[in-house]
């Protein structure tokens, strides 16, 4: 009943919405240069939520192209009719990414100084999407722990973009930086939401 008395009134709807997608397999790695140069992108573009909502594109229909390599996902959100709250719970769930695991980015000039000739290849990776945006998206607003509903989910992602109804774009992921490693005993002890898919 809220949803429709608050239509009625005109008041808008927004959702804020967190997905996880766990990767494994000896190819997952150059999913993580897209996810690095994304990151790096979305640096360099202080928050543009154009340059921001492209790279979450690019991202989408990479993980669409890598789908015989989706192991685990999870997905979590909350329908707010004011900003101000929408935005709290970004934050939050910004802050809940970023302390992961592996999350945390480390883009100074001294960080790729010391890496060895020989770096060890993580087969697991664990990509977090959170967006708000504005309006009713079914094909987010469900369980997205099976593999049809998961490509209809990043496939919404997309449209959100097109139609510009995002409001807020943040994509983390683990590990972060090349040679890190995310071991399965790391998954359980940090991503313990993840379900088979």
């Amino acid at each position: 009943m809220p949803d429709i008395f608050n239509k009625m009134i005109g008041r808008t709807r927004y959702v804020v919405f967190r997905l996880f997608l766990h990767l494994a397999g000896s190819e997952v790695a150059p999913i993580l240069g897209v996810l690095n140069r994304g990151a790096r992108d979305a640096i360099d573009a202080d928050g543009d939520l154009q340059v921001l909502g492209e790279g979450l594109v690019e991202l989408c229909e990479t993980l669409l192209r890598s789908d015989e390599y989706w192991l685990s996902s999870a997905n979590e959100g909350d329908v707010f009719w004011s900003e101000g709250e929408a935005g709290d719970y970004v934050n939050d769930l910004f802050t809940d990414s970023a302390e992961r695991y592996g999350a945390d980015l480390d883009f100074s000039p001294e960080s790729d100084l010391n890496q060895p000739l020989s770096i060890p290849v993580t087969r697991n990776v664990v990509v977090m999407i959170t967006v708000a945006y504005e309006g009713e998206v079914p094909e987010l607003e469900t369980d997205l722990a099976n593999i049809q509903a998961l490509k209809e989910g990043l496939k919404a992602l997309i449209n959100l973009h097109y139609k510009h109804k995002l409001r807020a774009i943040q994509v983390h992921f683990s590990p972060a930086q090349l040679g890190d490693e995310l071991t399965n005993d790391q998954l359980l002890q940090y991503y313990p939401e993840l379900i088979p898919l």
